[in-house]
This record gives C-alpha cells, structure tokens and sequence, in this order.
C-alpha cells in the first residue's frame, strides 16, 4: 500500500511555477523532436477531478506528457515519489506546484490509507497522470507491462473518470540507462543518447483517448481493481497500436540498456 499527500498549500497557491515549468518543459521537447498530439480531453471532464493513466516507455516520456497536456490545454499534476518532492531545488517547486506525493510505507490501517488517497484524488485541481505499469516497460517490443492495480483501485474509490493515454517515441530520446546511478559512468550513455536527439530529431506521438467504461465494474465486489485495471491497461494498449502501426514487433530504435526480460499481456497477436 501507499499514502498520498498532497501539499497543505497547494490548494491556496496558484502554481506559476508549474506553468513557468510547463513552458519550459515544452521548448525542450520541441528542440528535442517534433510532437505530433491527437484526441483530447472534453470540456466537461476537464471540469472536474480526473485520473489519466499512460504506458511508460523511457526516462524522456514525462516531459513529453507535459509537453502534449500544455498544447491541449491542461495543466497536469503526476504522483510522484517522495524522493523526488524532497530533493532540493526542484522538490519544493513540485511541491508548490500541487503533485501529489507517494509514500511507499505501512500505515496505521490499509483502509484509512486508502481513504487518504482516494480523498487527495477527488480534491485534487488539476488532471492527476500515473504510470500504472509502475516504470519503463521491460516487454522486448516496449508493450505495456502488466502493471499494478493502484491506480485503477483509486479511480474506483474515487470515482472520478479515467482517461488513457498512449505514447510513442519518447523512448528515442533518451537510452534507459540502469536501475540504480552509481556513479558518473551510469550517467554516460543517457548523456550520450540525449545530446544526439535534437540531431536525430524523434517523432513523439501522444492520443488522449476516449474516457474508460468502468461502468460494469461493480467496486465493491472482489477483484474490481483487478477488472478495472485490465479495462485502462488494454485501452492505452489500443490507443498506443495506430502510433506504432510501423514497427508493431519490436521497436525500431535499439536501446542496448534497457532490460527485455518481461512479457506484455496485453498486445493483440
């Protein structure tokens, strides 16, 4: 289990530092590839609390999310780690910036744990983006993992819409990289790799799709999250086949780093 925190002050502090963030996040994306965006979010979604899930394809893919929400219009807030919210510099303005924070450690009762969650998601101003599959894929074609029901567990106790999102090239920006940074030398082939984009200018595709159909899923009986969790993982597996409609076996671009020792369940064979 986890707990979310959302920052006590971010319900009062309009976020221009985030906008300022955005704004610069997407000049980088810009001068790194070209950024192709398709469907949307309505105006009546964008009216209240939402949960958007994407597949997460490479270390560069964050800024391509943010880069694709600013050109349709949204200022979006990501869960993110504590780690990150704590670092110095950029933790206090992710902080301001209203993201919610994720605490992977035991709480007093995993009911009022998920209590806490599901109340920062419905109270939350802006669209919240998770990664379902938890980190970059390690399916050889760079199919969506299996993935883990968090996210879809929260939409169902929350009761807010799911929007999936799709995603393509971000993962020809920047290599994979490791695990873990040890050093300066783990560093060298993400430098490498981002250096060269802006020469090699990748094509990064993002589809808002259409909202998911959870309406079947009862919450309360066993395995919901389960259910739900297949609905969003296959709707971002749908949406992501027309953006790589060229390379569907494996990707063209060859990054050596990443790991290849997993199995998509959800690609159509």
């Amino acid at each position: 289990m986890f707990a979310l925190h959302q920052d006590e002050n971010s319900a009062r502090r309009a976020p221009a530092i985030w906008r300022t963030m955005l704004n610069i996040d997407r000049g980088l994306v810009n001068f790194v590839g070209k950024l192709t965006v398709t469907g949307g979010v309505s105006a009546e979604l964008r009216r209240q609390p939402l949960l958007m899930t994407a597949n997460h394809i490479g270390v560069f893919d964050a800024f391509v999310l943010m880069a694709a929400c600013k050109r349709i219009g949204i200022n979006p807030r990501f869960m993110l780690a504590g780690g990150i919210l704590d670092a110095p510099v950029i933790g206090p303005a992710l902080r301001v910036s209203g993201h919610l924070r994720v605490d992977r450690k035991q709480a007093s009762t995993a009911i009022g744990q998920f209590a806490e969650a599901a109340e920062a998601l419905r109270t939350t101003r802006d669209p919240l983006i998770v990664y379902p599959e938890g980190r970059i894929s390690h399916d050889p074609g760079l199919w969506p993992e299996r993935g883990k029901t968090g996210a879809a567990r929260l939409a169902l106790a929350a009761g807010v819409p799911v929007i999936p999102i799709s995603q393509w090239g971000a993962h020809e920006a920047v290599y994979w990289g490791t695990e873990t940074v040890n050093g300066p030398a783990d560093l060298v082939p993400l430098a490498k790799s981002g250096l060269s984009a802006p020469m090699r200018r990748p094509r990064f595709k993002v589809h808002f799709g259409e909202p998911v159909d959870l309406s079947e899923v009862e919450p309360e009986r066993p395995g919901a999250g389960v259910r739900a969790h297949a609905k969003i993982m296959q709707a971002i597996t749908d949406g992501l086949v027309p953006l790589r409609r060229d390379e569907l076996d494996k990707p063209r671009f060859h990054d050596p780093t990443r790991p290849t020792d997993t199995v998509s369940p959800w690609k159509k064979h």
